[in-house]
């Protein structure tokens, strides 16, 4: 089933848009990510695709060649690709997020220069916001950029770098070292062809392995004043800005894996028979089927909500902050109770509900964990008492 709730009136073009998307996800990425999950290659290899159906400037305006989808046909596009491919939800998440930073943040010329070529392979893009000792604290990053002539230098260490092996362009954040802007956190876009930079690939994860993650250093790289964004001091609000919509990313990408794991589960009840009836016939299973369906609905409910928001114009981080923490809370007890109807079966990673499982545990954890959703919800409603 779509995100867009049956009330929602969608044009012929975006009707078609999902429709062909969910097929080409369907049919060139499902097989693809079970052997991306399997050897831990990467995304990457898809991107000519990618970029050929337009999924890498979604959110570009079209003036600059662009799909510029609203945000509700961005974050249904995101679910029915992470129905069939998680790993590739979030590397056309994490670009289009950063995407949309350079559209609302940069100045011209350049930003029509970066996107104008933003929906091509070469112009792939990473977030490098987290460090070792800087994670839910975003505002303690030790990444600093000395000024120098013409621009800065940065040099610093940024880990859980999605996208980051083969990302044409870094968007950092940066503390400021030198002269009256000193301590100040700046956000940069940084070309990852410039001199003093190592990138090495994190292995080992427990799920969405076929997206890129890596440890990213930056050893007295020079970034040209050009490509800062905002004005110094503004860098952690430009990141922030940017994670709210990404956030629905997020959101988007976990109602899709729990579409998976729902239509898994229910092709299962009805197929495996136990005591001479299929096991969908008990009402326990019927239970974890009807529980997730309830969960699955609610969750794109509140995706497609926070989506409208944005297109609205409404700078509203609860909504956002809520979309991801019950989207991502519930895929995870959908997954649950999917290999959990599997039984043994759904324990071995012949069956796919294995990995959508740990799929669905990393939702819950980046672009800020459940913890940090409920803190900016409590905050915002402690703003409007």
């Amino acid at each position: 089933m779509p995100l867009a709730p049956i009330e929602a009136t969608l044009n012929d073009d975006d009707s078609v848009l999902i429709s062909a998307v969910s097929e080409f996800a369907r049919n060139e990425l499902l097989a693809r990510d079970r052997s991306w999950d399997k050897d831990e290659s990467s995304v990457v290899e898809v991107l000519p695709q990618l970029g050929e159906m337009g999924l890498l400037s979604l959110l570009v305006p079209m003036d600059l060649g662009g799909l510029g989808c609203t945000y509700k046909i961005y974050a249904a596009l995101l679910h029915e690709i992470a129905r069939f491919s998680p790993s590739t939800c979030v590397t056309i998440g994490v670009h289009s997020m950063v995407g949309r930073i350079l559209d609302k943040g940069a100045e011209e010329p350049m930003r029509s220069e970066w996107l104008g070529v933003w929906g091509e392979p070469a112009s792939f893009s990473a977030f490098c916001l987290s460090e070792a000792g800087s994670g839910s604290d975003a505002s303690s990053a030790k990444a600093e950029a000395h000024v120098v002539d013409g621009g800065v230098r940065i040099s610093g260490e940024k880990m859980w770098v999605t996208n980051g092996m083969k990302a044409k362009w870094f968007l950092t954040m940066a503390r400021m070292r030198g002269g009256d802007e000193d301590g100040m956190l700046c956000a940069y876009l940084i070309d990852g062809e410039s001199n003093g930079i190592e990138r090495a690939k994190i292995t080992g994860k427990m799920g969405i392995r076929g997206s890129e993650t890596a440890v990213v250093n930056f050893d007295e790289t020079f970034v040209p004043t050009r490509n800062r964004l905002g004005k110094p001091g503004s860098g952690l609000t430009v990141f922030l800005a940017g994670l709210n919509g990404g956030r629905i990313g997020i959101a988007a990408q976990a109602t899709g894996i729990a579409e998976a794991c729902l239509e898994e589960m229910v092709s299962y009840a009805r197929q495996r028979e136990q005591f001479g009836q299929a096991i969908g016939a008990f009402q326990a299973i019927g239970n974890m089927i009807a529980d997730s369906r309830v969960d699955l609905e609610a969750s794109k409910a509140l995706a497609w909500r926070a989506a409208s928001e944005v297109d609205a114009g409404n700078t509203n981080r609860s909504a956002s902050s809520m979309a991801k923490l019950f989207a991502s809370e519930a895929c995870n007890r959908i997954a649950y109770r999917a290999v959990q109807v599997h039984g043994g079966s759904g324990y071995v990673n012949e069956c796919r509900v294995e990995q959508l499982y740990r799929d669905a545990r990393i939702t819950s954890i980046y672009e800020g964990t459940s913890e940090i959703q409920r803190l900016v919800i409590a905050r915002e409603l402690a703003k409007s008492a």
